[in-house]
């Protein structure tokens, strides 16, 4: 049992390098493009990546206590950790997609397109399912819930980058300045469950 643990651990560490590689790259890229566009969800869209870049970094450190063989106290322990931490930052960005998605609809304010930032938003809805499902499958192997749940953060970063793709869309063609907003709201539900679930899991109280 120990053989295979270490690749597959050594395999998580390198995916998580590159999902967080892009998430900087995609944190600033969003950032610059909502801010130059004047678009609230492509604001959104880049600070999901900045709270994904924690959540990468809480799974590196998880990873890295199975690298360096520690036990399986350590990895037990860090791994609450990091579901703890995970569970946090999901439930901060459903906080953030609410209040931002409440705001435009009430400022009547459309989200803005941008070259740059609708590239980003395409790129990402390719790249983050991969990176989802590379992560759910080492994270079951491992049997670390965190990184299947950071698997999980990814696709709601897929969601919100289609969400920005979609908006952005309905909003040019069809005058529908509340498309994007509307969008937002769904992604709600799915990212609270997602970090209810995973907050469980770093206290200890999952089933």
């Amino acid at each position: 049992m120990p053989a295979p643990i270490h690749p597959l651990a050594q395999r998580g560490l390198r995916i998580e390098y590159v999902s967080v590689a892009w998430m900087a790259f995609e944190c600033l890229v969003g950032l610059y493009s909502g801010w130059r566009a004047g678009s609230i969800l492509l604001v959104a869209f880049g600070l999901d990546s900045f709270l994904e870049i924690i959540a990468g970094g809480t799974l590196i450190w998880r990873l890295r206590k199975s690298v360096t063989g520690g036990s399986s106290a350590e990895i037990q322990q860090t791994e609450q950790r990091s579901s703890l931490i995970v569970g946090s930052v999901l439930l901060l960005l459903a906080v953030y997609v609410t209040g931002t998605s409440l705001g435009h609809l009430i400022t009547h304010q459309a989200a803005d397109a941008s070259w740059s930032g609708l590239a980003i938003a395409g790129a990402s809805v390719v790249l983050m399912p991969v990176l989802t499902v590379g992560k759910r499958r080492i994270g079951r192997v491992l049997h670390s819930a965190a990184l299947m749940e950071d698997g999980m953060c990814n696709l709601t970063c897929a969601y919100m980058a289609g969400t920005v793709l979609l908006g952005a869309g309905l909003t040019a063609w069809l005058g529908w300045w509340w498309a994007d907003s509307v969008a937002a709201l769904v992604l709600v539900y799915f990212i609270t469950s997602e970090g209810w679930e995973a907050l469980q899991n770093g206290l200890g109280q999952e089933n």
